[in-house]
């Protein structure tokens, strides 16, 4: 195995200067992403909307009242820096991810590469599957449920309406797709965990009673206080860790496979 690892002795200043390379292509691609973001931030902004005119629909109400609003002479300003740095982290991790893979890469032996790489792509493609979920339906649904909220002026009952701020309104799609991101990345992490030998589909098969309360649990901490969106985020947890434990499954006789045939070579030779 010491003949497949790329990794060559190297002076500790020489791994710093590498370090700082990756570090410096990383920030690069982050600031680059961030200018041009923020050019078209109001443009982005525009787009997170969408939702919110969606679920006017929803409510039976009229797109052109529908409206966001800003208190402060500064808010709508730091609400399109926020969404230039939203959308740059998000353009600019496939270059820092590539980084990261190229800074610890020499240092794994073959094997170990050929099973980091596969989750290296797959944890980008979850957390925007995520992102999706939460843009094309939990958040129209979770905004169609606080419009519906709103009360009419008659017999005595004062209008109530819904007049979200800007900042409110990014930082509700800000948590809600980081919520969601993060929540697809289980069965990356507990793939990872089964292959290195520290989880095993039996244990996780036994555990999920357990996770199904976690599941409730976490999704009345990370998502807004309504019941909508909590059922939302628990149903698709539960739905990954199943997926987790038929991964960790099929971690399992992969190894299991590689064990037999490691046996049947040894044999071999012995034979031989």
């Amino acid at each position: 195995m010491s003949d497949d690892i790329e990794d060559k002795p190297q002076p500790l200043i020489e791994h710093l200067m590498e370090l700082r390379t990756r570090l410096i292509w990383s920030l690069g691609a982050f600031f680059i992403a961030f200018i041009v973001c923020f050019f078209f931030a109001k443009h982005l902004f525009n787009l997170l909307v969408v939702p919110y005119k969606w679920a006017v629909v929803w409510a039976h109400l009229d797109v052109a009242k529908a409206e966001l609003i800003y208190t402060a002479p500064q808010e709508f300003f730091f609400t399109q820096v926020k969404v230039a740095m939203f959308c740059a982290m998000v353009i600019s991790f496939p270059i820092i991810a590539a980084q990261i893979y190229k800074f610890v890469a020499p240092g794994l032996y073959k094997n170990e590469r050929q099973a980091f790489l596969p989750f290296l792509i797959a944890s980008p493609i979850l957390f925007l599957m995520g992102a999706c979920l939460v843009y094309f339906f939990f958040t129209p649904t979770v905004m169609w449920f606080f419009l519906s909220m709103q009360q009419a002026p008659g017999q005595g009952d004062v209008a109530i309406s819904l007049m979200p701020k800007v900042s409110e309104y990014l930082s509700l799609i800000m948590s809600l797709v980081f919520a969601f991101g993060l929540v697809f990345q289980l069965p990356v992490v507990t793939t990872l965990l089964a292959r290195v030998g520290i989880l095993d589909s039996k244990w996780l098969a036994e555990k999920r009673k357990y996770f199904i309360v976690i599941a409730f649990i976490l999704a009345a901490v990370l998502t807004p206080p309504d019941p909508m969106s909590q059922v939302g985020l628990a149903l698709p947890t539960i739905l990954l860790y199943e997926v987790s434990i038929y991964a960790a499954r099929m971690v399992e006789r992969q190894r299991a496979a590689r064990g037999e045939e490691s046996s049947t070579e040894m044999t071999t030779r012995d034979d031989s």
